[in-house]
């Protein structure tokens, strides 16, 4: 895993929840993990990481950055695959 991945897991499990986040690095993220980044309808993406593992979520817009409860979702998400920084 790249240093920037590293920083953006970091930024995932910060407490207070980050707001800054870009969401394309949360993909480049699952990406680096293993996982695959799946387009779907409109705005929303399918993250897969391993059997049974998937998590839908919008991509923003206009902005760039994940919303506060996108990114709890993730971090969820990644503390039932076993995933910390």
């Amino acid at each position: 895993m790249k240093t920037k991945h590293r920083k953006t897991l970091t930024a995932v499990y910060r407490h207070p929840t980050a707001s800054g986040i870009v969401f394309a690095d949360i993909e480049a993220l699952v990406i680096a993990l293993g996982g695959v980044v799946r387009e779907g309808d409109g705005s929303r993406v399918a993250f897969d990481l391993g059997e049974g593992a998937r998590l839908y979520l919008h991509r923003p817009h206009p902005g760039k950055e994940a919303k506060k409860y996108q990114v709890e979702d993730v971090r969820a998400w990644l503390d039932e695959r076993g995933v910390t920084p």
